[in-house]
Parts: C-alpha cells; structure tokens; sequence
C-alpha cells in the first residue's frame, strides 16, 4: 500500500507540479518606501506558465519575460495595509499547476531610522575563515569542493560563524564597536574560496561558515554587546560557479556575453573629460578575473536584483551599515540609482566605497553631496580613505629632513580636505585584507606601528582596523593574500598562543595587544575625537602635531620622530592653549604644565585642562 502511494505521488508530482528552481527574493517586508518589489523566478519553461497572485494588498503589475523562457520577474505592488502571512504565486499550464510562496513581513518598529557607524565608532575588520573556528562539523559540506586544507595559503581554514559569536566579548572588550567581517554569502568555487568574493548565491550564507539562521543571530548578538554590523556587498562581479552562470537569463546579464575579458583598471576614465568611450568601456564591463565574471548593472533586471539583495541583507539581519567592494569598477549610472535607493529606504544608514586610488581627486568624486563637474550625483556617504593611508605609511617611513618628504605628506594630505563633500565621514585605515601587513611595511618597527595607529584612532574619520595588527602580526614582503590574511592565534584547537584568552603571547604581542585595548577604550569616551574640529601645525624639525577639540573637551596630539626626547615650544601653540597650560597624558597619566616633553621616536595624547 506505501508503495503505491509513493507512486500515486511522484506521478501527481510530474503531472500537477512544476519545479521551481529559484525564487529570489524568497521573502519581503510590508512598509518600505518603495512599495514595489521584482520576483526572479527561475524553472523549466516557467515563462510558458500563466502566473496568478491573489492576496490582499499585493497587486501583480506585471509579468516579465526574457530570451531565456526559463525565467520570468515578476513586479508585484506592495500596499502599506497589506498584512503579513505566505502570498501564494500559482502558476498553471494545462493540467500542470503549481504553488509558490512570497513569505510577506512586518518591518521591525524604526527600522528606517537605523543609526549607522560614525566617527565613535572603530571598525574591526576580519577575514572570517581565519578568525576563529567554533564548529568543526561544518568545515567540510558535501558539494563544495574546496575543502579544509590549513597548509594550504589559499585554502579554506575553517573559520566561521560560531567562530565570531564566541569571540564577540573580545572584539568588544579590546574596545572595538563594529565589525565588518569580509564577504559570508556562499563562494561554492574549486579554489581560493576562503576570500568570500567570488558569490555563487547572493541570497545564501555559505554552509562552511553556518547558515542564515547563524547570520541573523550574530548580528543579534553583536548588538546585545554593544557592536554594530557592517555587511561586504559585491556589486560588481559574481563568481563563475554561480548557479545562473549555466542557465543565464539573456545573453547580456554578464558583460561580453559572458565571455572572459579583463577590465584596464584605468578608474580615472569615469570622470576624465577627455576619455576614449573604448577605455571606459574596458573599465566598468572588463572582468577583474577569470573567476570573477562582471555583472552587467546596465541590465534592468540585474539592477533591480542587486538593488533589493541589498535592502533584503539590510531588513533581514538588521544590519547598521554596508561596505561595498571595488565600487568604482561597476557601472556608474547604476552605483547613482543604487545608492540613493539604499539611502531612502536607510536615511541614517552609513556606507563606504572602495576606491583604492591614492589621489583625492578620484576618492571625492563617489562621496554624496559631491558637486561633479559632470553633473554625476552619488549617494554614497562614505569612502575608504585611500588617499590618507598612502601618505601616513610614507610619512612615518620617509626621512623628514628631505624636502617634502616624512611627515608633511601626512600634512598636506589632511590640508586637501577641502576636495571632499564630507572629510569627516571617510573611513581611515593603516591596513587592510589586500595590502601586505602594516608591521611589515614598517619594516617592523614597533614604535612607529604604535605612532601610526595613534594617529588613526584620533584624526578626523571612522577608523578601520584589520585583525591580527593588535598583535604585530607580518606577512611577507612580496604580497600573498593568503598569508596577509592569516589565522588569528588562539581561534584554532589546539593553539598554544590565545589572543582571546590573552595566554603564552610573546613580549610583543602582548604589548600590542594592551596597548590597542587601551587606546580604544579611551577613545570611546573622548567625545572631542567623535565629533570634534580639527586644527593641525606644519610639521617642524620632525615633530607634527593637531588639536582635536569641542565645547566640552581638547586634546593635543603630538607626534615626534627624532630619536631623540623633544620638548615642545608651547609659544608656537597660542590661541590653542590657556597662558597657564596643564596636561595629561590619557595613556600613562603624566602631568605636564610649562614644559611638554615627547619621547623619542613617540607620541603623546595630551587632555589640556
């Protein structure tokens, strides 16, 4: 009797059900701004099918088809008043009939109003198959063929999700308040997946690192703790495994017919005046690389995707900000609508573009608020401060007393300010996950490591932090990402040094661990470095230094490079200090008054009371 029934049903099944294979987004929100929504459906011949949605509130505007008869996108219309509950999607086709469900949601009360990260806020940025692995059972998944191989520089490692909910205390106590971990959607490649930017499933987190379930409740978590949550959004390619690359919606859904040609990397061509429209053209549809094929935003369809997979991370995981990868290498009328549309659904919402260019010029150009000559509008509140990072490595390693160099590229860079719609909103960085280690570029010199990050955690903008720096950690001089982005002591079973539990670390990294923990953890109270003005001096026999300050408080940082103790001239600072000056240093507590002496090869932060 169990027999027939089971035949009975898979021949139900093949005469009344109709497989759909994808239906993205699988999920939605009454009450955003922009009511309507576009439904990606892919199946057998599915456009041959009649679609019928019938739910109070929603309203199918429109049924839309494409070369390809395996996919139709569906425009719904979403009123306000609907309710939330499973809008069913019927489709039919003779006796063939099958049913599919929206799942249609209440947004979270202010959802809208989500404050962003700003300049309080110090983001910790990790690569999560290196940071810490929680949960050994998931570091193999049948169907992913890139397994757990630790020698292996571009191997996966077997960090993950668990991994980060169990350290969230951590991250938190050591005086971090945000965390952006690089990219967790699923990245089902043959190699080199660890990285997390070549996305086979937008609307997916790869199983190696937990499931969306494990996402939503780190985000949870992350809060409770007092963290923000940054997401890594890929707008520009996917990877070549993804599951369209097989069965692709129209011939020009990735750019040069899906068909490798490698972008120029010429970025200046989006505002050149004189651009050849052929370098343009190279720029934004050229593939960054093989693995990576680019995504063709010009594609309505593709926009409205990329579009709404954001919004839909955002809703989902309730996340506080976005970062968003090689930003200028997508179409830029596209980046223009994105961006103001994230933005109305998200008024306070914090986002920052990558665009690693080390000219101001380039960097201004994508920040909101900017006037183009061209006309172009972006909506983008932030940028990486690429610009910033250059001169402050090159300051710190130059010899000041040659012209021009040391420490006034530092100055001069902060003094082009004026380039940018909103300086203060930049996100400020001394390393990151695609350039060699800061300690190895400083040619492991500690005391300039320590004068660096001084200089980051108190300048104007959002500072950024890469993981592994609070312990000196180095990499090779000749750039191998694999190994820049390397395992975090004390994350593995079975490591003997445990930055987590602060055990059997050397002399060094225990001082940088300390010295970072504190640094932070004053930086959380000092108001004037949130929100205050900045006024800086020209660098002088080695010594560069800068105010920060607001109505309630003001500090006085000072840098000295010499290898020798310096002792300030106070005179040169008149109308910064009272007549009768008094100091403290927020790190060790010594007083200063009519004298300010400023350890060789050191710096100070000074509270002027």
């Amino acid at each position: 009797m169990k027999k027939l029934l089971v035949i009975l049903l898979i021949i139900s099944l093949k005469t009344f059900g109709q497989a759909i294979e994808h239906f993205e987004p699988a999920s939605w929100w009454i009450g955003m701004k922009n009511p309507k929504l576009q439904v990606l459906i892919h199946g057998k011949d599915i456009s041959t099918f009649s679609l019928n949605v019938n739910y109070p509130g929603v309203k199918l505007v429109k049924i839309n088809k494409t070369e390809n008869p395996n996919y139709l996108f569906a425009d719904l219309l979403i009123s306000g008043n609907a309710k939330a509950g499973k809008v069913p999607f019927n489709f039919s086709k003779g006796k063939i009939k099958t049913e599919y469900f929206l799942d249609l949601k209440n947004r979270k009360p202010n959802s809208a109003q989500r404050e962003g990260y700003s300049q309080k806020d110090v983001i910790y940025l990790l690569t999560p198959d290196r940071f810490a692995n929680g949960d050994t059972k998931n570091d193999n998944i049948s169907g992913y063929p890139d397994a757990l191989n630790r020698a292996k520089d571009y191997g996966r490692h077997g960090g993950d999700i668990a991994g980060i909910r169990k350290n969230l205390d951590y991250i938190s106590e050591m005086g971090f308040t945000t965390i952006w971990p690089m990219p967790l959607e699923e990245n089902k490649m043959n190699e080199a997946s660890y990285h997390g930017y070549a996305i086979t499933d937008f609307y997916k987190i790869d199983p190696r690192y937990g499931s969306n379930d494990d996402y939503q409740n780190m985000v949870k978590e992350s809060k409770q703790k007092g963290l923000k949550f940054i997401r890594d959004v890929v707008l520009n390619h996917c990877g070549l495994n993804h599951w369209w690359m097989t069965d692709l919606p129209s011939k020009d859904w990735i750019n040069n017919e899906g068909k490798f040609a490698p972008t120029n990397h010429q970025r200046e061509v989006v505002h050149d005046p004189y651009a050849a429209k052929t370098d343009m053209d190279k720029m934004t549809q050229g593939w960054f690389v093989t693995a990576m094929p680019d995504m063709n935003q010009r594609n309505s369809f593709m926009a409205n995707y990329l579009i709404q997979n954001t919004l839909w991370w955002i809703e989902y995981a309730d996340l506080d900000g976005l970062r968003i990868d090689t930003y200028p290498y997508s179409d830029k009328n596209f980046l223009s609508v994105w961006s103001k549309a994230v933005m109305d659904e998200y008024p306070k919402l914090n986002m920052v573009g990558e665009e690693w260019s080390t000219r101001q010029a380039v960097t201004a150009y994508w920040q909101k608020g900017q006037m183009n000559r061209d006309g172009y509008h972006s909506y983008l509140p932030s940028m990486m401060d690429f610009p910033l990072n250059n001169s402050l490595i090159e300051g710190l390693k130059e010899n000041d007393k040659d012209w021009g160099k040391g420490m006034l590229k530092l100055y001069q860079c902060l003094s082009d300010d004026y380039l940018y719609a909103n300086p203060n909103n930049l996100v400020t960085f001394f390393d990151n996950h695609d350039m060699n280690r800061i300690y190895t570029q400083l040619d492991e010199d500690k005391e300039l490591l320590k004068m660096g990050l001084a200089v980051i955690f108190t300048t104007r903008g959002i500072p950024q932090f890469f993981y592994g720096t609070e312990l000196a950690m180095t990499s090779p001089k000749e750039r191998n990402d694999g190994l820049i982005r390397a395992d975090l002591p004390g994350g593995w079973e079975g490591d003997k040094v445990d930055v987590f539990q602060n055990k059997n670390l050397s002399p060094l990294q225990s001082e940088m661990r300390e010295f970072v923990k504190k640094l932070l953890n004053w930086r959380k109270t000092a108001t004037a470095i949130h929100n205050g003005k900045l006024i800086h001096f020209a660098p002088e026999d080695g010594i560069y230094s800068y105010f920060r300050f607001n109505e309630k408080e003001k500090y006085f940082i000072v840098l000295n490079k010499n290898d020798k103790e310096t002792s300030l001239n106070l005179e040169r600072y008149k109308g910064m200090i009272p007549n009768k000056p008094s100091f403290e240093d927020v790190l060790d507590g010594d007083q200063f008054q009519n004298e300010v002496r400023i350890p060789a090869k050191g710096f100070r932060i000074l509270k002027v009371k």
